[in-house]
């Protein structure tokens, strides 16, 4: 069974220093928000059965999902 991609794992650091920071940075709280979507997506699409999407479909999903990850990264690093 699909599960959700565990974001603070990836970002090494813990579900509230991410939401403190969230709090004070629109733009990481709208990463955040479009991360959650895009991870969303893909545990949808893995979750699928009769409408299951092509395996490419769900490879630009999870690339999606990356890119939206890699630039919350960047977002960490960039002193606020």
């Amino acid at each position: 069974m699909p599960v959700t991609h565990d974001l603070y794992q990836d970002l090494r650091c813990t579900k509230e220093e991410l939401q403190q920071k969230r709090t004070k940075d629109k733009l990481l709280d709208s990463l955040l928000n479009k991360y959650t979507q895009a991870d969303a997506e893909v545990v949808k699409a893995e979750s699928a059965q009769s409408d299951a999407p092509s395996d490419e479909v769900l490879k630009k999903l999870k690339e999606k999902r990356v890119q939206v990850k890699d630039k919350i990264a960047e977002r960490l690093k960039t002193p606020s």
